[in-house]
């Protein structure tokens, strides 16, 4: 095995670097603020992916989410017309995008999200989005499982 690459953090690793991230910022407006930052990163979702088949259900917002299948792992592109929705899927994509099926299935995203103290700090309705999103997460991991 060829040193000259660093492995890609694992999910876990990456969640712990959020937790800490999180940590440092300490109140939730400060969290929140963090959230929408990340969004801004997102890279643009190509206009052929904003198609209705690619609109993750159940979000207040408007937010699209495309798969693409590269070397056994899944790679995720997303948009959302909501700044905090935005931040949302560009967190998970975090944590989920290059992965391979089997990471993704065997990672539990809720106690995740709990450790980030997302959900509580989300109005039911942005809460019941951000479980959507996981949910379609997980539905490509098992069908390109």
């Amino acid at each position: 095995m060829p040193h000259d690459l660093p492995a890609a953090a694992s999910i876990e690793a990456t969640l712990a670097e959020l937790v800490e991230e999180f940590d440092l910022l300490g109140d939730w407006e400060g969290r929140i603020e963090y959230v929408i930052e990340l969004g801004k990163d997102l890279a643009p979702l190509p206009d052929a992916d904003r198609v209705e088949g690619n609109k993750v259900p159940g979000c207040a917002a408007q937010v699209w989410l495309a798969v693409r299948r590269e070397d056994g792992r899944l790679q995720f592109l997303a948009d959302s017309d909501s700044a905090l929705s935005k931040g949302n899927i560009a967190l998970l994509l975090r944590l989920y995008s290059n992965r391979t099926p089997a990471e993704i299935l065997a990672f539990d995203a809720r106690a995740a999200l709990d450790r980030l103290g997302l959900p509580s700090a989300l109005t039911r309705q942005r809460a019941n989005g951000l479980n959507a999103m996981v949910g379609r997460i997980r539905e490509a991991a098992l069908a390109a499982a």
